[in-house]
């Protein structure tokens, strides 16, 4: 599947799988770095939705004079990454 097509939970789950295989130390060198080399684009793709979502959700808590309807008691990207953990 190409990257950019991949939903967050695609990457991220994808970008899960490189690290336990880069921990595992079975593979070669070669191989190492071209799997880091897609952790790295997953992990940009995933920074990317994040900052997306954040976005969306900001213009979805302004009120008509465009002041936020709430204060951010907590940053999104912690907060996914503290979800996921979870499951």
């Amino acid at each position: 599947m190409e990257i950019e097509k991949m939903t967050f939970k695609e990457a991220l789950s994808r970008l899960e799988e490189i690290v336990k295989e880069l921990e595992s130390e079975k593979i070669s060198l070669e191989e190492s770095l071209q799997k880091f080399e897609l952790g790295i684009k997953l992990s940009s793709l995933c920074l990317k939705k994040l900052n997306e979502a954040e976005k969306k959700i900001e213009e979805l808590t302004r009120n008509a004079d465009g002041k936020l309807l709430t204060k951010e008691l907590w940053n999104l990207s912690a907060f996914i990454t503290h979800f996921h953990t979870l499951n």
